[in-house]
């Protein structure tokens, strides 16, 4: 059985691509310091999946113990590195713990891939890399050039990206960025999702929190962007989607298929929907209403943003299979189950 490290294994994205590994046969070890999460997602994967995967608490920035925890997995083939800090606001007012932890992990996660003998890595990048991008720009490609980063999140991104990019010119492995756009859901279940341990950004796991009452509200960020109700434009993704994408890097990565040993692929549903439609998508299928107002926009987005999903067709034969009704529906299945359960996200 092939054992791939998944750092950030018990986040939203890291725990939904261990479920989807462990669906594909592979023997999975999850690297985390828990700085946005908490250990006992694996129990919440146990119970989906059946099997308690083993974990090594670890912060990637130290080198001294990632080299502690890598000689513990010398069977290790590859790596799925999601652990990063991801906020946008945060990464606005804290820049320099940003880059630190975004950048520093990167690079002692490929160092060690190199002496480890790591045949696959697969990077979490980032729809932001693209910057503000022009409407005549849309929907994105993953030949669209970079703008300036609007904030240093996507800065980091950026940053990793160039760093696999280099390393690929002396590597002997294969590396996949997946520059995916925003998470939504839950796990089908019901008894996975998002539950970070820290204050609450994406959109989703707000819009259920006001919903069940334990926010007062939501704050619309700017209705007065050049869209189509004024609200921010984004391609959101089923998480479990964007889990089985990185599952389906992974086995091209592990393959003899890929044409080079550096790629990029855009992980999206190639349709963009407004802030004010996810709420409106959200109280369709639930029933219940989101109490919103409207502020003014948030250094640091972007107006509109959403993919084109050929590549990933193409190279990864991926592609969505769930779309915002299903996002918004396995999203307040989760939140009733953490009500239901006692547990505060």
């Amino acid at each position: 059985m092939q054992k791939i490290i998944v750092t950030g294994g018990a986040g939203y994205i890291g725990s939904h691509t261990i479920i989807e590994l462990l669906n594909a046969g592979f023997e999975v070890v999850s690297f985390d310091n828990y700085s946005n999460s908490n250990p006992d997602t694996y129990q919440r994967v146990k119970a989906i999946s059946g099997i308690q995967i083993p974990f090594e608490e670890v912060d990637l920035t130290d080198k001294t113990k990632t080299i502690e925890a890598f000689k513990k997995h010398q069977d290790a083939i590859g790596i799925i590195h999601f652990a990063a800090l991801k906020s946008v606001p945060d990464s606005v007012a804290r820049p320099i713990e940003y880059y630190r932890n975004n950048n520093d992990s990167l690079l002692n996660i490929l160092e060690l891939g190199e002496l480890h003998g790591i045949k696959s890595t697969i990077f979490s990048s980032s729809c932001s890399v693209y910057g503000n991008l022009r409407k005549d720009q849309l929907p994105v490609v993953e030949e669209t050039s970079w703008n300036e980063a609007e904030c240093s999140y996507a800065n980091s991104k950026q940053m990793g990206e160039d760093m696999l990019r280099n390393v690929s010119k002396i590597s002997q492995q294969n590396l996949i960025a997946l520059r995916y756009f925003n998470p939504v859901g839950a796990h089908i279940s019901g008894l996975n999702g998002e539950m970070p341990s820290k204050v609450v950004n994406n959109l989703a796991p707000i819009i259920t929190q006001a919903a069940a009452g334990l926010r007062d509200q939501i704050t619309v960020f700017g209705d007065d962007y050049n869209t189509r109700d004024g609200s921010a434009i984004r391609d959101y993704i089923h998480v479990s989607d964007i889990a089985k994408a990185h599952v389906k890097a992974m086995q091209l990565g592990l393959s003899d298929k890929m044409e080079s040993n550096f790629d990029v692929v855009n992980l999206g549903s190639g349709n963009g929907v407004t802030v004010f439609e996810a709420i409106n998508a959200f109280e369709k299928n639930t029933g219940v209403k989101v109490p919103y107002s409207v502020g003014p926009r948030r250094d640091g987005d972007v107006e509109a943003i959403y993919s084109d999903c050929t590549k990933a067709e193409r190279v990864l034969n991926w592609k969505c299979e769930l779309g915002i009704d299903e996002m918004m529906t396995t999203a307040w299945k989760w939140q009733q189950y953490l009500i239901d359960n006692n547990i505060k996200a």
